[in-house]
């Protein structure tokens, strides 16, 4: 089994950026317990941080042949991205989308994604251990348990 993970813009600033809303571990941090949760499942780890809409879809298009589900934290472009939407939608794959705060105590414009319609799930506000429960969630998925 392969996960894919797709991490957006401003997220390689994780463990500096607002730790007040995003927590104080980085990316490489969350990147090590998802390989590590993603092993008890005999599944391995792709992943991807970019600041770029165009690289995220160029990658998710490479690498969803070879994938099986896709956790994806697309920070901002969850709420603007049409483009990454779509890809999104057309990769076929299983996924869950992962925010790090509770986007519906922050600004109004936090409130609508344009993935969690085209995902099979969405996990919020649960910080960094979101992407854990995400990888649990999409293995259960992808074995057909849910």
């Amino acid at each position: 089994m392969r996960i894919l993970l797709v991490n957006g813009p401003n997220l390689n600033t994780l463990g500096a950026r607002e730790p007040e809303i995003y927590g104080t571990t980085t990316l490489a941090q969350i990147e090590a317990a998802v390989r590590a949760r993603a092993a008890e499942f005999q599944a391995d780890v792709r992943a991807l941080q970019s600041n770029s809409e165009g690289a995220i879809v160029d990658w998710l298009q490479q690498e969803q042949a070879d994938g099986d589900g896709l956790v994806i934290n697309a920070g901002a472009l969850a709420h603007y991205g049409i483009a990454l939407r779509d890809a999104v939608a057309a990769c076929g794959l299983p996924a869950v989308e992962v925010h790090i705060s509770n986007v519906w105590r922050r600004e109004e414009f936090r409130h609508a994604s344009l993935l969690s319609p085209v995902v099979s799930g969405a996990i919020v506000g649960l910080g960094a251990h979101g992407y854990v429960l995400a990888v649990e969630a999409l293995a259960r998925i992808i074995q057909g348990a849910e």
